[in-house]
């Protein structure tokens, strides 16, 4: 199992490292790639070290990309090119995506939500059509993961790992990490 995550200058650091961590400890291999692979300032300026360039990633190699929130880093994510053609060729493949917070807006410009229920950071869910919103804190419609902020970025992660490797995997993860989940 191979999972990507994209940080642009902005991105909530929440949104970013709690499913970071969740997918390292179910044991799956987490790839930190940057806009660039110079450090990454967050919101509130925290600097992740990305693991490669968003140019070193292969779709066919991929079995989830991840997208955090944080207005500043989802603008950059929106506008950036190479972005768009990573989500689409994994939509194309009908591989997984996630986003969490004002990311799921990213998705929605890239016409990856077309007719599928998503949630998003409730203030945005206007952003998100033609998507039916879902007030739910993580909503799942085929290959699509999507999340509504910073609070739910653990059972975000843990909804990725029972995607990736099975509820039990996820139950076992969230028991360790003290989190409830069903």
């Amino acid at each position: 199992m191979k999972v990507a995550i994209i940080l642009a200058e902005g991105y909530e650091e929440v949104e970013a490292v709690a499913p970071i961590d969740v997918l390292r400890r179910a044991g799956i291999d987490v790839l930190i790639a940057g806009l660039s692979k110079e450090p990454v300032a967050s919101a509130r300026n925290v600097r992740i070290v990305p693991d490669v360039s968003i140019d070193d990633l292969n779709p066919d190699e991929l079995d989830l990309v991840i997208l955090p929130g944080g207005a500043g880093g989802v603008e950059k994510l929106k506008q950036d090119p190479r972005v768009e053609n990573l989500i689409k060729k994994m939509q194309e493949k009908k591989k997984l995506i996630g986003a969490i917070c004002a990311a799921p807006t990213a998705l929605a410009k890239f016409g990856t939500l077309e007719g599928k229920k998503a949630t998003v950071y409730p203030a945005l869910k206007d952003e998100i059509k033609p998507a039916l919103y879902v007030d739910e804190k993580v909503v799942e419609d085929e290959n699509v993961i999507t999340s509504q902020g910073p609070g739910t970025a653990l059972l975000f992660g843990l909804k990725l790992v029972e995607r990736l490797l099975g509820k039990e995997k996820a139950k076992e993860i969230a028991s360790r990490m003290l989190v409830e989940y069903e």
